[in-house]
């Protein structure tokens, strides 16, 4: 039986299992990868694949315990964006949300929906410099009607309720490509 070689492939290797094991590192590696991935903008739907939101009445709370009704929304171009402050991929594209938020807010409304306790959310949302509006949903139906299966999904619709993206995974949200789809919806 050969002795197993001691490589540096085989050091760095052995040590990111290590690092993955450890629930603290195991996290910001995750949530590194995943900025990677998020480099790249999501996808523009064709006008031949957008599927339309029908049904608008979708009562959400915000962090503030106003009610929201999601028809607020009908005939306006929407992000709507369902995510978590334990998911990595969330993480990583949230700082792209917020530069996006920051440059479209007053033209387009923005529906950030998380399942989680407003203490946590809000405790989140300070630690990491975040303004946006987070809203927790009071009733589930609507979720169906997105079909969203997996965190993060966003969602850019339409002022007519066509689904212009519809992206699971994190993703870079203040590209270009994101900016010229919404310009292009403004116009």
């Amino acid at each position: 039986m050969q002795k197993p070689k001691i490589t540096f492939k085989n050091i760095v290797f052995g040590l990111i299992i290590v690092l993955l094991i450890i629930p603290a590192s195991r996290q910001f590696i995750q949530i590194q990868l995943h900025k990677g991935l998020a480099l790249f903008s999501p996808s523009i739907e064709t006008d031949s694949k957008r599927e339309r939101i029908t049904n608008y009445n979708w009562n959400l709370v915000d962090l503030n315990g106003g009610v929201y009704n999601f028809r607020q929304a009908e005939n306006k171009i929407v992000l709507v964006s369902f995510w978590a402050t334990w998911c990595p991929p969330c993480i990583a594209e949230l700082p792209s949300m917020q530069k996006l938020y920051e440059a479209y807010s007053d033209k387009i409304e923005f529906v950030f929906v998380s399942n989680e306790k407003k203490e946590t959310i809000k405790a989140f949302m300070d630690k990491n410099g975040y303004n946006f509006k987070v809203y927790t949903p009071l009733e589930t139906p609507i979720i169906n009607q997105f079909k969203v299966s997996s965190i993060p999904h966003t969602f850019l619709i339409n002022q007519k309720g066509a689904i212009v993206i519809d992206k699971n995974g994190a993703a870079n949200w203040n590209s270009d490509s994101v900016k010229e789809a919404i310009n292009d919806l403004l116009n």
